[in-house]
This record gives structure tokens, sequence and C-alpha cells, in this order.
């Protein structure tokens, strides 16, 4: 499979781009992916009930920044379900709910690390501020004001002359963003009323390098842009759902969590309910009235796998020794099959075969990424959803550079191998 033409300049990450670009917070992801969806004729169904009529073939729900997707092809209880998750966000700084802060003439914005970010990374950025604000009625608004409001200032080398030496952040101190000088400056919470229309009483606002995703190098072949990992999975698998023919008797389910990076323990996250309360759904869906409904569901787990897409370590040019040389993925090389044996990733021998398989029907090159022993590895959603479940879970992620920062890199081939090799799995290949 080629997947560019290096030729005529044809850019296949310019759907991903903007798909990025519209997703600077998990719940603008998952407004974007249900968008999406139902573009291509799913049915939003409700979080709480049994879908119906359409929406029990194809049909999605979203709760908060989490989506869950589903195709069906089954007359009756299915055989099994063909799942794959991805998460919605990604490492970055938040507002806190009481944000204002000065010092020394200036007006700070306190913010709260979420996750395991670069610290860094978030220096002299431009940044905006997105997510969503709820008023006193409890109604909820999304806000995406990406524009350069703040920007966290990196100390000047004359006054720390030992900073190429090695740069120490304190995350406390050193990561609060300068918003305003002004004296009559308004609070945030003001100024947030006053650029949206909407009096907040509470909100969940991440801040944004305003700078779009856009492909780099000399020959068009990277791409960079904030939030890859991992809306980069999270496009690949909503539009390779938008093609999938599952096989007879089975239904294709896409889960998208929110909270994955920081542990997944919430209600949106894989260690929550969501995923098995919506498989239960389904299974009452397509069952008959005298079904039990616990154990038609027993049954279809029991015949049933999930992909984990979340991104993998690309091997780094300037850091070799940080590999094992035989698991080292390439970016524009393919899909990366993650392994560890500490089940930090939850692939199995079994589960790897059907992926490699799905992507040797698809013409998809793959790959293998295994750490060293003496540099741990982090982990995804698959352990959990397979903890869960009690399913096969295979881990699999498109190879990047700088996983964390306010910025990544990744090839621009990878994402769509790993839609077309997503596709192929959702179509029965391998099983």
């Amino acid at each position: 499979m080629d997947s560019r033409d290096r030729t005529t300049g044809s850019d296949p990450t310019a759907d991903l781009r903007a798909f990025l670009d519209a997703a600077p917070s998990p719940f603008h992801a998952a407004a974007e992916v249900a968008r999406r969806l139902t573009a291509t004729g799913s049915t939003e169904a409700p979080a709480d009930s049994t879908p119906s009529g359409p929406a029990a073939t194809r049909g999605h729900t979203v709760v908060d920044g989490a989506v869950i997707a589903w195709v069906s092809n089954a007359d009756g209880p299915p055989s099994g379900f063909d799942i794959a998750g991805a998460h919605t966000d990604s490492p970055g700084l938040r507002v806190r709910p009481r944000p204002d802060l000065t010092s020394d003439g200036w007006h700070l914005l306190g913010v709260e690390v979420y996750g395991g970010i670069l610290n860094n990374s978030w220096l002299d950025r431009d940044l905006g501020i997105a997510g969503r604000i709820v008023d006193r009625e409890g109604r909820s608004t999304l806000v995406d004001i990406r524009e350069p409001i703040a920007r966290v200032p990196q100390l000047a080398v004359h006054l720390d002359r030992g900073v190429n030496d090695g740069l120490v952040l304190d995350r406390e101190r050193h990561l609060r963003p300068v918003w305003a000088s002004d004296d009559d400056a308004a609070g945030f919470a003001a100024w947030l009323a006053e650029r949206t229309g909407v009096k907040p009483e509470w909100w969940e606002l991440c801040l944004v390098d305003v700078q779009p995703a856009s492909v780099i190098g000399a020959d068009g072949s990277l791409l960079a842009s904030g939030r890859l990992d991992n809306l980069l999975s999270c496009w690949a698998l909503t539009d390779a759902l938008a093609e999938a023919t599952p096989a007879p008797g089975r239904i294709a389910v896409m889960v998208l969590n929110d909270h994955e990076e920081v542990g997944s323990a919430s209600a949106t996250g894989a260690a929550g309910p969501l995923l098995e309360r919506a498989l239960t759904r389904l299974i009452a869906a397509h069952a008959a009235g005298d079904t039990n409904v616990s154990t038609a569901l027993a049954d279809a787990l029991a015949g049933s796998m999930c992909v984990s897409a979340d991104n993998a370590h690309a091997l780094h040019p300037n850091y070799p020794d940080r590999h094992e040389r035989s698991h080292a993925p390439l970016v524009n090389r393919g899909p990366a099959v993650k392994v560890n044996v500490n089940q930090r990733y939850a692939t199995t021998a079994t589960s790897a075969r059907r992926f490699t398989t799905a992507c040797e029907a698809a013409g998809v090159p793959w790959q293998v990424f295994s750490s060293r022993n003496d540099v741990p590895c982090g982990s995804t959603i698959g352990p959990i959803t397979a903890t869960r479940l009690g399913i096969d879970t295979v881990d699999v992620g498109v190879p990047q550079l700088s996983m964390h920062s306010a910025r990544e890199l990744c090839g621009v081939d990878d994402p769509v191998y790993l839609r077309a090799a997503m596709a192929a799995y959702w179509s029965g290949s391998g099983t």
C-alpha cells in the first residue's frame, strides 16, 4: 500500500490535520467524532438506554469527552465484538477553578498539570484556551478561543547561566502563564464571560498551542501537531469505522475514552463501566425477548477481541541508546505492535497475529516495539480493557517523536496505514 504520492505532492494528512485542529480538548474531540459519524449515517443514541431502530445497527453515544460507536452485522445476539479503542485526552495545562494570580505587576493564570507533560515544551508558546464551561443552570458550552491569550515565559539565559547544562522547572512555580499586565485587567471568569457570552459557574479548560497542525520536512514526510497522542488514533478509528462491514454475526465497536493520561479511573475512562454498559445494551438491542442478556454478553465476550491504538515511541536519531535496537520502529514504516511481558501492554501472540493479518490484508507494513529492560515503558487502555472484559487484546500504535510534548511529530504515511489496517480488522481479516 502506497499511502502518499510524493511526486504529485498529494497530502493524505489534510483530513487528519483538520481533525486535530478541530479537537483542542477531549470535549471538542468527542463532538467532532460525533459530527463525522453522523455525516456517515450513524445515529446518536442516549447513553442511558438500549439503542433501537437505525441506531441499533449503526450508532454512537457521547458522554462528556468520550465516545462509543458501533456497526452491527448481527441479526440476533452477536458471536463477538470486534473492539478498538483510543483516548481523547492529551497531557497539558488545565486552568484551575480559581486561577487569578498576581505577582509584581503581572497577571498570571493558575494552572494544574494534567498528565505527564514535557515541562519545557510549554515554554514560550502562544497559548489559547479550549474546553467547556457550565453555567448556573447546568448548561454546558464548548469554548475554543484559538488566539494567543497566554504564555509561559522562560527565564533569560543572562539570569540563569547554567540553564543549558540542565533546565529544572518547578511545576508549581515555573509553569504559570502570564496573560495580562494591566492593573485594570478583568478577572478570568469575567473575561471568559465577555468572550463567550456565558457566565461560567464551573469550567474544564485546557491551554492550547495556537499553532495549527502542519506538514513539515523538505520532502513533506512529517506531521507536527499538538495532541497527536492520541487524537491521531481517534481519527484513524473513526474514519475506518465509517467504511467497516463487519463479518456476519459480528459487531464492530469503537471506544474513545477520556482520562487515559491520568490513569483511566473515571466514569469515562477505560477503568470505568462505560464500555461494558454499552456492550450490554447492544446485546439487549439484538436479543429476543427470552434471551438472558448476561449470558449472551458472556458468550459474545468469549469470542471478542480489542485493538488498543495508542502511539508508539519511534527510534530517536539523537538518542538511539534509549531503544532496544531490534524493536525500534521507524516513522513511515507502518504501525507498531507494542509488546511488554510485564503487561504494560496487553498484546498476546494470538492478538498480534490477528492484527498483523489485518495489516497484510490491507497491504500495510507493520513493525514491533519493545522497550529496553532499563527504560520502562508507559501503558495504555489495553491492559485495563482486557482486565475489565476478559478479552484478547493487542496494543498497537503509530511511531512518533516528542511524545507528551506540547507539539509532537510523526510520519505522514503512518496514520493512513493505521486507518487501512483498522478497516481490514473491522471487516473480519484475521478471524
